[in-house]
């Protein structure tokens, strides 16, 4: 049995955005999606704060299934879910 991953985004309304197979892709469009503010761009996942960028994705995302995180400045947010595909 294969472990297939995908990345649902979705903004802060709920509103689906998109589905991806790649982490890149996935961190990608958020930034594209979020990087509409005056202020940085940040991942809050389990009540901390990280840069946003594809090493601190992959690092909060290892070893967890069926996980959300937000990235969000001060004008913009969307959040990205984590589940794996079932036979």
């Amino acid at each position: 049995m294969t472990k297939i991953y995908i990345y649902c985004l979705f903004d802060r309304f709920d509103k689906f955005l998109g589905v991806y197979s790649s982490l890149k892709s996935v961190h990608r469009d958020a930034l594209r999606y979020t990087n509409r503010g005056t202020t940085r761009v940040i991942i809050k996942a389990d009540g901390l704060n990280y840069d946003a960028s594809l090493v601190n994705l992959r690092n909060i995302f290892r070893g967890k299934v069926d996980f959300e995180l937000m990235y969000c400045n001060d004008r913009q947010g969307v959040k990205v879910l984590k589940t794996n595909l079932t036979e």
